[in-house]
């Protein structure tokens, strides 16, 4: 029997492997808001779809090689956290630091189909396979381990509802202030993502020592 709690956990943990996987401003989500202020916000959002769908990929190839370690995963949960925690609080901090604005590039006048708009994105994300150190990090923090089918159809279910989620904001609170809306701008966002996907490393971090310190005590 599969407990309702355990699927309910997964569900709120994918989905915020799903937002934070799609949120920094790499090349994929300059391209999403460029293609959102020149050609419209579904194309904008057509455009996260591809990556959601390149990142689901890249979940897993991660999910299924942890679940071939499960029991070392397990049994070194704890040490497994702090590495993620560390990692996260990595790519946070180099989220801040980046700069998205040069990932910026010509777009063309031709708006193209849904379709070709969702492949091209596909493509972009899916060229960086360094996100599966993201993903590893993630869930390793999050304690992200499936152990029957319905408990992965529903982790992996919620990190695209995670990405698309961000997706769907990301196009309609650009398209709302597509007058306003500008490199600064830009720039600010992501310094934004980068600083909460920083406090949520460092929560992890604080949380997982003392969890340890208390289990000692």
């Amino acid at each position: 029997m599969v407990e309702v709690e355990s699927l309910l956990s997964l569900l709120w943990k994918g989905i915020v492997i799903g937002i934070i996987v799609s949120a920094p401003l790499g090349p994929v989500g300059v391209l999403c808001i460029q293609r959102t202020l020149n050609k419209g916000r579904w194309y904008g959002f057509v455009t996260g779809i591809g990556a959601a769908i390149s990142d689901i990929f890249y979940a897993l190839l991660t999910g299924f090689g942890m679940s071939f370690v499960f029991d070392y995963v397990q049994q070194n949960m704890y040490y497994l956290q702090l590495l993620g925690s560390i990692m996260l609080l990595g790519f946070g901090i180099y989220t801040f630091r980046s700069n998205p604005v040069n990932s910026i590039r010509t777009i063309s006048a031709n708006k193209g189909t849904y379709v070709h708009n969702m492949v091209t994105a596909f493509f972009v994300t899916l060229s960086n396979p360094l996100i599966i150190f993201l993903f590893i990090g993630l869930f390793a923090r999050f304690s992200f381990v499936s152990n029957s089918i319905y408990e992965s159809f529903t982790s992996y279910a919620a990190i695209a509802i995670g990405a698309l989620l961000w997706w769907f904001f990301i196009t309609y609170a650009v398209n709302k202030v597509r007058k306003q809306f500008n490199l600064r701008a830009i720039i600010r966002l992501n310094r934004i993502i980068g600083t909460i996907v920083m406090v949520v490393a460092v929560l992890g971090l604080v949380f997982t020592l003392l969890g340890q310190s208390l289990s000692l005590s």
